[in-house]
């Protein structure tokens, strides 16, 4: 009787210890969270004050009223992330010279309270490896009517930062007009911006734009091709010649490398004689 007491009791005291410590853990992991929360704060989005709105026509606009609401919030209560998202929103649409001079103060503060300065850096640094990616594949594809180009949407003003095969007559640090607006409307809406039409008087483009985001900030850049169609259509479709120079260049090489892409499948009909993916006779 005494040792089933003594049992029972054992196993009471080690269920109490271990349900202390699931409370304990749990307790710990929720103080850490809430800790977190309050060091790095939440994403903009979570505010009723985000500054961006898109209106019945689908057209994407900057709330200058929510911008100002935001900012006065943020130098009342403190929230790091949100509050340099919305630094950053705020450089992109200028807002400085839409501000009141009273509030272009209050905006000063604010810049200052949550480190603005670093922001527009921190994305250029952000940004550097995909200028790199930008420019070796418009190295890969030279002379073929195929333009590459990369924005820095912190700095709208004068966004362009790489550019390659160039098409447009644009130039580098040439700034970007409604495109911010365009991809964040879009991102609202779920939508992508791949392989659209663009007719400017008699020229015409084949166009896709790929946004680039960061966690902090939201959209941040965006990678940009454009194919001059008529330079195909009317240049390179001219005659047997332009057509061989055009593929000339696309498939144009530097070197060999020894190393294997396919799978074990193709791999193994490849050195069979398959020439190519459509190629059937293997």
């Amino acid at each position: 009787m005494i040792k089933a007491l003594q049992s029972e009791l054992t196993i009471n005291v080690v269920a109490s210890i271990i349900v202390s410590l699931i409370f304990l853990a749990t307790g710990f992991v929720w103080g850490k969270y809430k800790e977190r929360r309050r060091k790095y704060g939440r994403n903009l989005e979570e505010y009723d004050f985000y500054p961006f709105t898109v209106t019945r026509e689908n057209f994407g606009e900057f709330s200058l009223k929510d911008f100002r609401l935001g900012m006065h919030y943020f130098l009342k209560n403190e929230d790091h992330t949100a509050a340099r998202q919305l630094i950053f929103i705020g450089e992109q649409n200028n807002v400085r010279s839409q501000l009141e001079p009273a509030e272009q103060k209050v905006y000063v503060q604010l810049f200052e309270k949550y480190h603005g300065k670093t922001i527009a850096d921190d994305t250029h640094e952000f940004l550097e490896n995909y200028g790199r990616i930008v420019r070796l594949i418009g190295k890969s594809f030279p002379n073929t009517g195929m333009e590459i180009l990369l924005h820095n949407l912190a700095d709208p003003a004068h966004s362009l930062i790489a550019l390659e095969n160039d098409v447009t007559g644009r130039h580098l640090r040439d700034g970007t007009t409604n495109l911010l607006i365009d991809l964040k409307r879009r991102q609202l809406l779920s939508e992508e911006k791949l392989n659209y039409e663009l007719n400017i008087g008699a020229r015409r483009f084949k166009c896709t734009t790929i946004p680039i985001k960061r966690k902090e900030f939201g959209i941040v850049g965006a990678i940009c091709i454009n194919v001059d169609a008529n330079y195909i259509t009317e240049e390179v479709l001219k005659d047997r010649q332009r057509i061989e120079n055009w593929f000339a260049n696309f498939c144009r090489t530097d070197m060999q490398v020894d190393e294997n892409i396919l799978s074990k499948d193709e791999y193994a009909k490849a050195l069979k004689g398959k020439r190519h993916f459509k190629d059937e006779t293997v």
